[in-house]
């Protein structure tokens, strides 16, 4: 029998509970529960269920042997134990590591109002917290036996006195990884590959690189075998994880080893872990759709308790599909409001999460007929919570739907953004395209044009690389995506890559165009190192890892996805120079934030041209000069001037002059990286071709 007194103290019930069977069913004792606790819950003497439909006309309980698919007890919820639209009962005499369970909703069937009630359907509990038979990666259920069942979930976790890094926004710097890929290839060396132990043994690589933050892609309970199909004789998978199955479990085929009635206790240990040396972790969440897709799709949970009121549903039943995944979940339907709020609440505190990226996250903001919405009460909502208010909100505005919201999301001066406009602006500037100058010195110092005219601070996330596209090496080595492997004859993924292959495409063995590569990755990391806003970047980044070309590796659980480590033996140069600009970023809290208005007479940011104070952003031009001034604290006044040349000749540059107490210092320079800094004479200088100098005046 699980007696579990402290899950009774954390959901603030009476130690001392006087509880008598009321009813007997099926064999069993029951009575009718705890309706605000959702779920299943052990509880002292038995198990509370608690369910929710407004629809339904009847409610069972099903309880099956570990991994058996037809259940040993049906339990129907007595018509009087429902309040509401909430049954609850509480069934006496369960040991939560001898069961499994789901539920048959019985109702209306009227597809054209959104109906679907289908009692012989076995229905996954929305706030599930483990989904059964999911551990294994790659295993298919037999035909027919393809439902999904919950386990009851022991939090006993030990968290002893381990407090949050609590890392100001300006100080981010986001390292977002897939955790099966970061090291399910063999080069890894961990002992338990493509799990979150596996992570947790790259942790002094991840503290010797320098970031404090790792942002995880869908860890949320998704089934890789949906769509699963074999291509050429290479099996595809849904490999990232954007298609939730339940959004209150973990994962289970990231845990190194079974958790039968603890899962996700490897999850706390890794994030328990991290945070205890300074590193916070993020989840990529998933909240615009579900992996139930449109009429054709799967039926395994939402469809079956509430199809009308969790999806977005056309005026005649049919999905609203702005997620590009076949359906839309109805987020601002107070029912699903709740769900997601009660569902981040549940991640802050039993996994002490310290961060979420919102995937598609303006869906987050439309109303249940699909139209935009001004102040939507879902986002409203989770800025405002208390609960999630130390907790970092990041949006991907934009949606499948064409609505894209960079710089004018819903945000109260709490949501910051994935500034995709700094990723498409700075991807130009950089391979030399005509007319870009103006849009990076804009990037560069914050984006103040998209920012603060709407007065929103640390609100940008600045990125050139995220799983979505080509890595920071292909983007250098590929002027066309090369996705034929993934089955769609090149279709797929994005056409507007804004990439250019330095003169051949793809692998090459010419020294020019290796070097010129490299120069280019560099160019690239210093530029998003020195910006204003929140900097992120690509796992594998820093040792030039390849997709070979893909832009959209969604499916290849293989090496087009997984990290090859040995490239970082081959291309340790490049991981010195990241090290080396995380560094700089840190010394340096006038790169991240406007420290004080100014220094030594000069304004807080500035624009210059070859010549100082001068900068037209002619068409032709491609050189870029950025300079922040400002009084950082225990160093004085402080004067830092980014010069960046696009252009494929030299260019002669004369820097600002300084006070004569001070003096300009080259800090890096990506024609020479390995050069150690040191002070130059005179305040004009020589800028290569397509390069970037950091000058430090102190």
């Amino acid at each position: 029998m699980e007696n579990n007194y402290d899950k009774i103290t954390e959901l603030n019930l009476p130690r001392t509970i006087h509880l008598v069977p009321m009813d007997h069913i099926d064999g069993f004792d029951v009575r009718p529960g705890f309706y605000e606790v959702n779920g299943a819950t052990a509880i002292p003497g038995g198990v509370n269920f608690t369910v929710y439909s407004r629809g339904a006309t009847s409610i069972e309980l099903l309880l099956f042997r570990r991994e058996e698919n037809e259940p040993f007890a049906v339990i129907p919820f007595p018509k009087h134990y429902r309040i509401g639209n909430v049954y609850s009962m509480i069934v006496f005499k369960l040991n939560i590591e001898e069961f499994e369970y789901a539920y048959r909703v019985d109702g209306p069937y009227e597809p054209k109002k959104g109906l679907l009630f289908n009692k012989k359907k076995y229905l996954l509990d929305p706030y599930a917290k483990a989904v059964t038979g999911q551990s294994r990666w790659g295993y298919t259920s037999p035909r027919g036996q393809q439902h999904y069942k919950a386990r009851v979930v022991k939090d006993d976790f030990d968290w002893e006195d381990m407090r949050a890094p609590l890392l100001p926004m300006e100080d981010l710097i986001i390292y977002e990884l897939h955790v099966r890929g970061f090291t399910m290839h063999g080069s890894s060396a961990v002992a338990k590959p493509g799990t979150f132990a596996g992570l947790m043994e790259k942790l002094p690589y991840l503290l010797n690189l320098g970031v404090n933050v790792v942002e995880l892609m869908p860890i949320f309970e998704f089934d890789e075998m949906q769509d699963y199909r074999e291509v050429d004789g290479e099996k595809l998978y849904n490999y990232w994880g954007y298609n939730t199955v339940s959004f209150f479990s973990p994962n289970t085929s990231y845990s190194a080893s079974t958790e039968y009635n603890r899962e996700g206790n490897e999850l706390k240990q890794l994030i328990q872990t991290f945070n205890m040396h300074g590193i916070e972790v993020f989840l990529d969440v998933v909240f615009n759709h579900t992996a139930e897709g449109n009429e054709k799709g799967p039926f395994f949970s939402f469809k079956g308790f509430d199809n009308n009121i969790y999806y977005m549903l056309t005026p005649d039943g049919q999905y609203y599909n702005f997620s590009g995944c076949g359906n839309s979940l109805n987020c601002n339907h107070p029912i699903v409001r709740q769900m997601i709020l009660n569902c981040l609440r549940y991640w802050v505190t039993t996994y002490r999460v310290n961060g979420f990226r919102f995937d598609l996250a303006s869906i987050l903001g439309r109303n249940e007929d699909g139209s935009p919405m001004n102040e939507p009460p879902l986002l409203q909502s989770l800025a405002f919570d208390p609960i999630l208010g130390d907790v970092k909100l990041i949006a991907e505005a934009w949606d499948a739907g064409g609505l894209y919201q960079v710089g004018t999301f819903p945000a109260w001066n709490r949501w910051a953004e994935w500034n995709g406009r700094y990723r498409d602006d700075m991807r130009r500037y950089l391979k030399g395209d005509a007319g870009m100058a103006q849009a990076a010195a804009l990037r560069l110092s914050g984006s103040r044009d998209i920012y603060e005219l709407n007065s929103r601070q640390n609100a940008s996330v600045n990125f050139i690389t995220c799983h979505d596209g080509f890595t920071l090496y292909d983007l250098f080595s590929y002027n066309e995506k090369h996705n034929e492997s993934n089955g769609w004859n090149n279709t797929d993924g994005a056409n507007d890559n804004n990439s250019w292959n330095c003169g051949a495409e793809g692998d090459t063995t010419d020294p020019d165009i290796i070097n010129l590569r490299k120069r280019m990755i560099r160019n690239a990391f210093t530029l998003l190192m020195v910006s204003r806003g929140i900097p992120m970047f690509l796992a594998g980044d820093e040792f030039c890892n390849t997709q070979f070309g893909n832009n959209n590796a969604y499916c290849h659980d293989n090496i087009i996805s997984w990290l090859d480590w040995n490239r970082l033996d081959e291309y340790s140069d490049i991981f010195s120079f990241f090290r080396r600009m995380i560094r700089l970023r840190k010394e340096h809290r006038l790169l991240r934030t406007n420290v004080s208005g100014g220094a030594c007479g000069f304004p807080d940011t500035s624009f210059h041209g070859v010549t100082p104070w001068h900068s037209s952003f002619a068409e032709h031009e491609r050189y870029v000069g950025v300079m922040f001034a400002g009084q950082e604290h225990g160093t004085g006044p402080k004067v830092i001037y980014i010069a960046s040349n696009s252009y494929w000749e030299e260019l002669n540059v004369i820097l600002p002059e300084l006070p004569a107490s001070m003096c300009w210092e080259l800090a890096v320079d990506t024609w020479e990286p390995d050069e150690e800094a040191h002070a130059i004479a005179g305040n004009d200088f020589t800028i290569h071709p397509r390069s970037v100098m950091v000058f430090i005046g102190e």
